[in-house]
C-alpha cells in the first residue's frame, strides 16, 4: 500500500528550525505547508529560500488547519509543552525537538494525551540516527570491546548561551540518549555538580554522572566557556575501547585494541605487576548520511506505519527526569540523587521534580493557551 504523502507545518525558524524545515521540505513523503514564528524578519528569510511554503505569526494558524497532520516544534524550551499539548488535543502528530519539555510533569501529559488520541509524539534526539552512533552500538552489541567499563563524554564550546536554561538542559540532551541508547538501562543515580560564570542561576558548566548496574558509570562534561569545540565520547571495554569524534570528517570512530590485564594471582607484592596489552588501531568505514534527514524521514514513516519512534515520548520522558535528577543534585552541591525510571505505572510523584532549579528550564504556563506562548518570542531553540 502506498504511503500518505503527509502535510507539516513547523514552528519555530531560529537556530535549529531552519535545518527542520530544509529536510522536510526535500523529503518526498511530505509537503511542507506552513511555517510560523514571531519574527517577521526570520519568516521573510524563509519565504525568500521557500516561497511555496506559507508563513504566519499565529500557532492558531497551524491549530486549525485542518489539513496539518503533523506540526514540528523547535522552539524554546518553555514552549514545548503548551504548544505541543495544543497540537495534540487537536488531533496532530507532533515532533518536539530536544529537551522534550520543562519537566517529567509535563513529558508525562504530553504522552497520556498522544496515547489517548493515538498520536505519534517524536523527540529530536538526532543522535540515535546518525551512522557513528548506529555503528558503535553495533559494535558494543556484538561484544567486540568485551565488558563495557565506562563512557566519558565531552560537549563543550564557545557558547551558544541560552536564557532560559543552563548548559546541561542545552548540551547534555545529546550525550545522555546516546548513553541510554548504548547501555540500553536507566542509571540508578545521578550526581551534577557546575558553575554559572556569566549569567547569574544560569550554569554555563557542569560535570554530569551516572551509576549504572555492575559497577558500570558514565561521565558527561558540558561548556558554553570553552575556547575549542569539543564533540568526543569514550567508551572502554574490557577488550577494547572506542572513542567516537563527532567533529572528525570521516574518521568519527577509532576503536583501539588496547586493554589492561591484571595478574590472576600472586604471592608478593613484588610478583604483582599489570600486563599492558596494546594492539592496533581500527576505523571502521561508516556512510555518510545528514543524521537529521533520517529523523526526519522516521517521523513520517512512524506517522504512516503507525510505529513507536526510536526517540518516542517515553524515551524524551526519561532523559527529562535525569535531567530534573541532576538539577536537583546541582542544587545540592553535587550529592548523588536516586533515580527512578519512566517505565509505565512508575508516579510523576515518585520523582526527583526540581524543574526552574538549579539553572533548569522556566516553566511554561501550565494552560498552554496561544495568547500565553505567544508572549514572548519562540524562535531561540
Amino acid at each position: 500500500m502506498a504511503k500518505k504523502k503527509l502535510t507539516l507545518g513547523v514552528v519555530g525558524c531560529g537556530y535549529w528550525g531552519p535545518n527542520l524545515i530544509r529536510n522536510f521540505n526535500n523529503l518526498a513523503g511530505c509537503r511542507l505547508k506552513t511555517v510560523c514564528d514571531l519574527s517577521e524578519a526570520r519568516l521573510r528569510h524563509m519565504k525568500e529560500l521557500y516561497p511555496a511554503v506559507n508563513t504566519t505569526s499565529r500557532l492558531e494558524d497551524l491549530i486549525e488547519d485542518p489539513e496539518l497532520d503533523a506540526v514540528v516544534i523547535a522552539t524554546s524550551v518553555r514552549f514545548h509543552y503548551p504548544m505541543a499539548r495544543q497540537v495534540l488535543s487537536a488531533g496532530k502528530h507532533v515532533f518536539i525537538e530536544k529537551p522534550m519539555a520543562a519537566s517529567a510533569a509535563q513529558c508525562e501529559e504530553l504522552n497520556e494525551i498522544a496515547a489517548r488520541q493515538g498520536l505519534v509524539i517524536m523527540i529530536g534526539h538526532t543522535f540515535l540516527y546518525s551512522s557513528p552512533v548506529r555503528k558503535i552500538k553495533e559494535i558494543v552489541d556484538r561484544g567486540d570491546i568485551g565488558d563495557l567499563c565506562y563512557i566519558s563524554s565531552r560537549r563543550l564550546n564557545l557558547g551558544l548561551f541560552q536564557k532560559d536554561i543552563n548548559v546541561m538542559w542545552d548540551l547534555a540532551p545529546h550525550d545522555l540518549s546516546i548513553i541510554l541508547y548504548i547501555l540500553e538501562e536507566h542509571p540508578l543515580s545521578v550526581n551534577c555538580q557546575g558553575n554559572a560564570n556569566v549569567t547569574v542561576g544560569i550554569e554555563d558548566i557542569i560535570n554530569l554522572s551516572l551509576s549504572f548496574r555492575n559497577g558500570r558509570f558514565a561521565t558527561v562534561q558540558n561548556s558554553w566557556l570553552d575556547p575549542r569545540k569539543v564533540r568526543e565520547m569514550t567508551i572502554v571495554g574490557t577488550k577494547r575501547m572506542i572513542v567516537y569524534d563527532d567533529l572528525q570528517p570521516l574518521e568519527k570512530i577509532k576503536i583501539y585494541d588496547a586493554r589492561v590485564d591484571r595478574p590472576p594471582h600472586y604471592d608478593t607484592f613484588a610478583e604483582f605487576q599489570y600486563s599492558y596489552h596494546y594492539g592496533d588501531l581500527h576505523v571502521p568505514y561508516i556512510k555518510q548520511e545528514e543524521p537529521l534527514k533520517v529523523e526526519c524521514q522516521h517521523f513520517l514513516d512512524c506517522i504512516n506505519e503507525g510505529r513507536k519512534p526510536i526517540s518516542s515520548g517515553m524515551e524524551g520522558l526519561q532523559l527529562v527526569r535525569i535531567l530534573e535528577a541532576a538539577s536537583t543534585s546541582l542544587r545540592l552541591h553535587g550529592a548523588a540523587v536516586p533515580f527512578q525510571s519512566s517505565e509505565p505505572g512508575d508516579s510523576a510523584d515518585d520523582q526527583p521534580g526540581t524543574a526552574g532549579t538549579a539553572g533548569g528550564p522556566v516553566p511554561a504556563p501550565a494552560n498552554g493557551s496561544d495568547a500565553s506562548v505567544q508572549s514572548a518570542a519562540f524562535s531561540g531553540s
